[in-house]
């Protein structure tokens, strides 16, 4: 049975109100008449919602409504609002109503949308769930984060946009708030398209069909791409993307978040020259081993940090703290290429390339036939080679690839991987043979991942 509180300071409404929940649903309602009443009684009791008359004496409902939710209290409240009071309604969903609801001449029809909204509210079935406790909170992480960032509810219309997204647009919350439609889009390229955010239910062919190249993708997580853009002053940039799609605790979709960083000079200053194949050792670009000590070894100090590193880094998404794992187990036992590997990854996803690609020939030298370590290092090249746009990183990324190919020739992801390069060297009817055996190799169902040593942790 749900417990719901009635605020309103008619009389006859609240008598209406308890009579046709009551013998409708499986409703318990106690009813107030005045302001202070009900916040005594809010102060002492737990309702599973609340509705709420914004005509009230002394206390009005706005004003109520936000003195529930600074208590902490995210009780679903639904408003009751006058015709004409538009403006009213769209300020209580600011402060955090679920749903505002017009008193009209039917009713009827008034007290039945009245108990599916209840039933909406205590559910969590609402399409954009983020009105109210939940979009506070939401708005709160984003603007909490020093990252450039901001979401979209389920209608694709921003509904957070933090300081650092400020900064880097030059273009204000207040302005860009509720905007939809993809108009933020043109912030970051010269037209309307679709943003990483956008696509978070989209395919890998769908996302790179859009422009952007696929970093990486966890299931259920975040998925992060690069693309190249256009600044409202005309001048292009690289933008590294992260977005994640966001669900209640019943499992229904309420919002996307996203996180752009502009990687210009970053990929501009990477420090590769050369197209480094796994027979070269780029000493000179490779940093140099720290330290160890026996014991670190003896007491499987390596091991032990680069588990909580893996942790880190798939199940939390703490990239840096997970860096930090990653160099003590470094230091523990430089010989370990698997560490060395996923340190890689680590500053591939959080944008600094000059630091993943040092990781990633590191752990080549210590392991040349390592398929993980080839392969995550050939995502690496063709990565440079779409921002760069030059193809002897396309040349050395199908190098990788095809090795994975020749130990494990019914990889789906290698062939794949290797017609997209082809096709961005202007091969197109070359890179249609790789993809038509990416695209066999998923039918027949006969595809073989790389191995992964996460997979031994996790």
């Amino acid at each position: 049975m749900l417990n719901i509180l009635v605020i309103d300071d008619d009389a006859a409404l609240l008598e209406a109100l308890r009579a046709y929940l009551t013998h409708t649903a499986d409703v318990h309602v106690q009813t107030i008449q005045t302001s202070r009443e009900a916040l005594d009684l809010l102060s002492n009791s737990q309702y599973d919602a609340i509705v709420l008359d914004y005509d009230m004496p002394e206390i009005d409902g706005l004003e109520i409504l936000k003195i529930i939710r600074s208590r902490g209290d995210t009780t679903p409240v639904i408003l009751f609002t006058g015709v004409g009071r538009e403006h009213t309604a769209i300020e209580a969903l600011n402060l955090g109503a679920d749903f505002f609801i017009k008193k009209g001449e039917n009713p009827e029809a008034m007290l039945q949308t009245v108990l599916e909204r209840i039933e909406q509210a205590v559910d969590g079935k609402i399409g954009g769930r983020l009105i109210g406790a939940a979009q506070k909170m939401l708005t709160d992480v984003i603007n909490f984060s020093s990252d450039p960032g901001f979401a979209i509810d389920s209608g694709g219309k921003v509904i957070a946009w933090n300081d650092a997204m400020e900064q880097l647009t030059g273009t204000r919350k207040s302005t860009i708030i509720c905007q939809g439609d993809l108009g933020y889009s043109e912030l970051f390229f010269d037209s309307k398209r679709k943003m990483l955010i956008n696509m978070v239910f989209d395919t890998d062919e769908q996302i790179q069909k859009a422009g952007y190249l696929l970093v990486s993708r966890i299931k259920h997580g975040p998925v992060i791409a690069v693309t190249k853009g256009t600044k409202p002053d005309g001048k292009a940039w690289t933008l590294w993307m992260k977005a994640m799609a966001l669900y209640d605790v019943r499992g229904h979709f309420i919002a996307s978040v996203g996180t752009v960083r502009d990687i210009t000079s970053t990929v501009k200053d990477l420090p590769i020259t050369e197209v480094v194949t796994p027979a070269e050792k780029p000493v000179q670009e490779i940093p140099p081993a720290p330290k160890t000590g026996i014991f670190d070894r003896i007491l499987g100090k390596a091991p032990s940090a680069f588990k909580e590193g893996v942790y880190l880094y798939a199940r939390e998404l703490k990239y840096r703290e997970a860096i930090a794992a990653f160099d003590r187990a470094i230091t523990a036992d430089p010989n370990l290429a698997y560490v060395w590997n996923y340190r890689g990854l680590c500053y591939r996803d959080v944008g600094d390339y000059n630091e993943a690609i040092k990781s990633f020939l590191r752990a080549v030298e210590l392991e040349p036939e390592n398929l993980e370590v080839l392969y995550d290092l050939g995502e690496t090249l063709e990565m440079i080679g779409v921002m760069q746009r030059e193809n002897k990183y396309f040349d050395a990324a199908i190098q990788m690839f095809k090795i994975v190919i020749n130990k494990l020739p019914n990889n789906e992801s290698a062939w794949n991987h290797i017609g997209i390069c082809l096709k961005e060297m202007g091969k197109p009817e070359e890179s249609r043979l790789f993809f038509d055996r990416a695209r066999d190799v998923k039918l027949w169902k006969k595809d073989t991942p790389v191995p992964r040593k996460r997979d031994e942790v996790l």
